[in-house]
Formats: structure tokens, C-alpha cells, sequence
């Protein structure tokens, strides 16, 4: 047996150049493995000290302090796998969280048609009890509620990406579009930067709004959304419900029917516009001449169809239209009328009693010496205006003269500033309008970069082309002589969306485009079921499931095929009987249809190796003849 500075025990893992010592009777050390791992400066070697302790050839002690580094290795060994464990319970509810959030998942269950179907009834009960089973007020609230459960269907039009249940969403009041969380945020953000970059004023001074990316409805900076909340605003972050409408808090609704009747919505909480008002009420017809009836508070506006009745404009006839809605149309009968100053007398429509001829009034005004020029006017002319106290025509100098006498000029200096709205005029006092200014100046161009004597009623422009970037921050001004303040840029954007079908109609812009605003039918192969996708996710979509009967004709030598639905791709092998007669004994084939079997063909060239393509296939559809027959005959 070997001395005990000879043995040496083995530890967990790798322990490279290091050992601890093994017990022995006489220095009452226990057996403790030592961790694993390298350690710089110990041997190979344990050596028994003079006190009985153990000691390595690198100084380190595995007396009395072994324990507590097993220990303490022990901890963090622990430690480990704790942290393991909570980042595998992470990923597990992660890839549960998406097995429930994928619409591809539900529609290979067999159940979900009937689960969804339960689902919209439970939304619509409370509706359909108010209006005895009709369901046709509902139809256009229904086609948002179903969208939620197809694949595909609830696409963001910001990222052209598919909306999950479990995901963050955002749905626009105007025109009830869904979209991620992070995407309309920064949409925002992006669009009052935008804005407000266009301006001299520093972002964030003003409230400048954003528009929804798909019908333009403006929201202000303090609607910009920064929290998760269900269709109807009640509960933040809904729970995520397998037995309810996706991002639903399945509460009622409870939102002001629009327009605002004082009622509210009786479904459960659900996407899209809330159905017209179900409730009763008693209301009677425009014209107020039938008897209340009760009926739908969405539809409670209704007509009679008698005769109006009520007296129109012109004081004279009443309306023979059928009871209506709002005011009364003018008056379609015509009568003869005469002008305001009585001159002349035309038939006009009987609703515009008032109208003015063409000819000049001609009354005598209260001077005696002159006549209105006024044309066909209503009331006295007035007084004559050249009466009273009157001005050169520089209005320096005020005259008190007959309306038979004209003003005489002053004698001064006009003196009125020019056109030029520098100079004044030189001449003297004068009827008419003044001269063009003839000063020659030192004029700058427009923009500021040359100068030249010249004209002052001349304008000065260089030829010196702008170079400043238009707001697109794409093209140059280019324009001549440009003082500073360039057009918006006029030519076509051109980039293409987000589609990767269509280009941006829009005029050159800064920032993101707009999402293509196209949608795109995806079909099933017959064509008869289909879902609505916005353009550019025809790609990612899978065609709805079709209930109709698949229509191809047979391949085999039966008259028809077995009933399967429609279907992509060749349709599964035919299972009916063979039922030829078979030609020695007359009987039916009882097999199964081998019109179009699959044969494994022998005696193929073998490729040399994966870089040769096969020159034949490997297997072939072809007609196998009927087995023998199995019937027994009597000998």
C-alpha cells in the first residue's frame, strides 16, 4: 500500500496539475473532492507537512480550509444553475406565448372554426337579443372581428408585418386600423420632427400633429399612445385570452354610438365601428303630421311621404314635396317681377324675388345738377359727391366750391411717393397717376449676391442659379436669383413602398412614405373563399381554408373523383374500387384504384456523385393491370 503522501485524490471535472490530500488516521483531515479547475503555481504532488496537514507542492492549504472552498464552489455551481433554469422557464413561455399568438397554428386545429364561431356569438349576443336575431346591422363590424382570427388579415401598414396576439397594438378612431405599438410611436415622432423641421421654431415648442398612416386623420402630441390598452379602453394590457377576440378585454363595450344618440354600444369589446343603435324609441316623421311609431333609435328619422305643406320663401306657395328632411327647397314656380328700381319687368323663379337690372339709376340727385350713376341699386341715391369741401389731387390744399365747378390744382409739389416706394414725385400738383421713377440706383439683386446701377422701377435678377436643398433635402432650388425662400420641391417621389409592388405617388418628400394604400385578394385555388391583404403581404399569406367540393375532373378511368375540399397541388391518389372486369372470369376487380400507381424505376444510370444531376426519375406514375381474381368456384 502506498504512503499517504503518495495518494492522491481525484475531483470533479478537470483538474489539471492540481490534488489535495487523501485522510489518513493521523492528521484528521475528511475525504472531500476538490473542485476542478486550474490553478497557477500548484504541482502534481501532495506532501504530508511536519504538523500532520497536507500542503501541495504550490504552497496552497487543503487543511481545514478545503471544506470551505467545496463549499463555496458548491454555492455557484447552485447559483448556475438557478439562473439556467429561470432563462429555460423564459423560453418556455415564450414559444407558448407565440404557439397561442400564431393564427397559422389555430388554423390547422380542426376545432377553431367552431371556437371562432362561438366566439363572435358570445361578442354579438348581448346586440342580437335587442334586435331579435337580425344580424344585418352587423355585417361590417363582423368583417373586422373575423379579420382578427385569419392569418394574415391584421397586418401593420407600417412594417408590412403581421399583428400577434400577444403583441402591443394601437387602433386609429377614424379609420379603425391596427397597428404595432412601437411602429405608430415612432411614426409620432417622426412625422411632428418633420414638422416642426420645416419651421423656424425648435421641436417640441409647439403641438404639432401626426397623421394615421392610412386615412390621414390628424391626432395632436398629447394623443400619441404610450400605453397598451384593449379595444375600448378600459383595461391597459389585456390578458391574453385564447375564448376571446384577440387584444379584447371581452367587457362591454360601452363606447357613445356615432352620431350621438345617449346610447351606448351593447358588444363585447371588439374591433371596428360600433354597429348602429339597437334600442326603441318613439318618434313621428319630418313633417310632424303622423302618428308616433316605435322604432330603431339608428333609424328613428323617418317619412311619411305626404305632402310637406309648410310655407316656402317667398311667402306665397308651400311645398308639394314629400315629407322631408331639413329645409325646404326654393321655390320651383315662376312669376313676373320687376327690378329693384323698377325699370323693368322679367319672369324669374319665384324663389329670388329680388334682382337688379343692367341700366344706370339716372335720378336727379339733391343738387339739381347731376344724375345717379349708380346701376339698379335699392334705396335713395344719397347725396351728390361733389358736393361739400373737396382736396387738390395731391391733398394738400381743401376747396369749398359748386359741384358744377371742378378743383383746381394747388400750384405745390405733388410730392405722393412712387411706385418704387422709395422716391416721391417731382412734378407739380396734377390729376392722373404719377410717372414711373427714373432715379438710377445701386441695386442689389434678389438674392443679395451682386449689385448694379440701374433703372429703380427696374427689377435686378442675376443669373446665378440657388443651390440650397429644397425641403425634400433631396434636389436643389436651382431657381434664379432665389432670395432665400425656395419653392416646395414639385417633382414626383418615386420610391418604392414598402409593398415592393407599387412606387409613392406622392410629390418628393422628407421621412418614411405613406404604406401603399392598395389591398390584394388572396384566394383559395377554386377562387369562391378569399381574404383582403394589404399589398406587399399576398407573399407571407396563406390562402383561406374553402369549404366547396373540389371540381377537377378524374385522371383515372372512374366518372368521378372521391369528395375532398379545394385544395393547391395534385389531389390525393383515388381509393375507389377498380370495379373493371376482369377479362378470364368475367368478376370485378375488387382492388383499390391502380390507374395511376407509383413505380420505383430499375436499372437508372447511378449518379458518380451529388454534382451530377439525375438524367430520370426515380419513380413513375403508371397503370399496374388488375391482381388475379380471388372469387372461389365450386370444382
Amino acid at each position: 500500500m502506498e504512503a499517504s503522501w503518495r495518494q492522491v485524490a481525484g475531483g470533479r471535472g478537470r483538474a489539471r496539475g492540481r490534488a489535495t490530500a487523501a485522510p489518513s488516521p493521523g492528521n484528521g483531515v475528511p475525504f472531500r473532492g476538490a473542485g476542478g479547475g486550474r490553478e497557477k503555481g500548484s504541482g502534481g504532488a501532495v506532501h504530508a507537512s511536519p504538523g500532520g496537514a497536507a500542503s501541495t507542492a504550490g504552497g496552497c492549504p487543503v487543511g481545514p480550509e478545503a471544506p470551505q472552498a467545496s463549499v463555496a464552489t458548491e454555492l455557484m455551481s447552485q447559483q448556475k444553475f438557478e439562473e439556467i433554469k429561470k432563462a429555460n422557464q423564459a423560453a418556455a413561455k415564450k414559444l407558448i406565448e407565440e404557439h397561442f399568438s400564431s393564427s397559422s397554428e389555430e388554423e390547422g386545429d380542426e376545432d377553431f372554426e367552431g371556437k371562432q364561431g362561438k366566439i363572435v356569438a358570445n361578442t354579438f349576443v348581448t346586440y342580437t337579443t335587442q334586435t331579435d336575431g337580425d344580424i344585418r346591422e352587423l355585417e361590417r363590424t363582423k368583417q373586422y372581428v373575423n379579420e382578427a382570427f385569419q392569418a394574415g388579415a391584421m397586418t401593420c401598414l407600417i412594417c408590412i408585418a403581421s399583428v400577434k396576439r400577444n403583441q402591443a397594438v394601437w387602433s386609429c378612431s377614424g379609420c379603425f386600423c391596427i397597428f404595432h405599438m412601437p411602429c405608430i410611436q415612432k411614426w409620432a415622432k417622426d412625422s411632428q420632427f418633420l414638422v416642426s423641421s420645416l419651421t423656424d421654431d425648435d421641436f417640441g415648442k409647439k403641438d404639432y400633429p401626426w397623421p394615421c398612416p392610412k386615412c390621414r386623420f390628424e391626432y395632436k402630441r398629447s394623443e400619441t399612445p404610450s400605453r397598451y390598452y384593449c379595444y375600448c379602453g378600459k383595461v391597459e394590457d389585456p390578458p391574453l385570452d385564447p375564448w376571446l377576440v384577440p387584444h379584447s378585454c371581452g367587457q362591454v363595450c360601452e363606447r357613445e354610438f356615432k352620431p350621438s344618440c345617449g346610447h351606448k354600444c351593447l358588444l363585447l369589446c371588439h374591433p371596428g365601428p360600433c354597429p348602429p343603435c339597437p334600442k326603441m324609441v318613439t318618434t313621428t316623421c319630418y313633417c310632424k303630421k303622423a302618428k308616433p311609431i316605435p322604432r330603431r333609435c339608428s333609424t328613428k328619422e323617418w317619412s311619411c311621404q305626404l305632402p310637406c305643406g309648410r310655407k316656402l320663401l317667398c311667402g306665397q306657395h308651400k311645398c308639394e314635396n314629400p315629407c322631408h328632411a331639413g329645409s325646404c327647397q326654393p321655390c320651383p314656380r315662376v312669376s313676373r317681377q320687376k327690378c329693384v328700381c323698377g325699370k323693368k319687368v322679367a319672369e324669374r323663379s319665384c324663389a329670388s324675388p329680388l334682382w337688379h337690372c343692367d341700366q344706370v339709376c339716372g335720378k336727379t340727385l339733391p343738387c339739381g345738377n347731376h344724375t345717379c350713376e349708380q346701376v339698379c341699386h335699392v334705396g335713395a341715391c344719397g347725396e351728390c359727391p361733389r358736393s361739400g369741401k373737396r382736396f387738390c389731387p395731391c391733398q394738400k390744399s381743401k376747396f369749398s366750391l359748386p359741384c358744377t365747378e371742378d378743383v383746381p390744382t394747388c400750384g405745390d409739389s405733388c410730392d405722393k411717393v412712387l411706385e418704387c416706394g422709395i422716391h416721391r414725385c417731382s412734378q407739380r400738383c396734377h390729376r392722373g397717376p404719377c410717372e414711373t421713377c427714373r432715379q438710377e440706383v445701386e441695386k442689389h439683386c434678389r438674392c443679395g449676391k451682386h449689385t448694379k446701377r440701374m433703372p429703380c422701377h427696374k427689377p435686378y435678377i442675376c443669373e446665378t442659379k440657388c443651390v440650397k436643398m429644397r425641403d425634400c433635402q433631396k434636389h436643389q432650388c436651382r431657381r434664379k436669383c432665389c432670395p432665400g425662400n425656395c419653392p416646395p420641391c414639385d417633382q414626383n417621389c418615386g420610391r418604392t413602398l414598402g409593398c415592393r409592388n407599387h412606387k409613392c405617388p406622392s410629390v418628393c418628400h422628407r421621412g418614411s412614405c405613406y404604406p401603399c394604400p392598395e389591398t390584394v385578394d388572396v384566394k383559395c385555388n377554386c377562387g369562391n373563399a378569399k381574404v383582403t391583404v394589404p399589398c406587399g403581404r399576398e407573399r407571407t399569406t396563406r390562402p383561406p381554408k374553402c369549404k366547396e367540393i373540389c371540381s377537377r375532373p378524374p385522371t383515372c378511368h372512374h366518372t368521378s373523383r372521391e369528395k375532398h375540399r379545394c385544395h393547391f397541388g395534385p389531389c390525393p391518389p383515388c381509393h375507389q374500387p377498380c370495379q373493371k372486369v376482369l377479362e378470364k372470369c368475367g368478376h370485378l376487380c375488387p382492388a383499390s384504384c391502380h390507374d395511376q400507381a407509383l413505380i420505383k424505376q430499375t436499372g437508372r444510370h447511378q449518379p458518380s456523385g451529388p454534382w451530377e444531376q439525375p438524367s430520370e426519375p426515380a419513380f413513375i406514375q403508371t397503370a399496374l393491370p388488375c391482381p388475379p381474381c380471388q372469387v372461389p368456384i365450386s370444382m
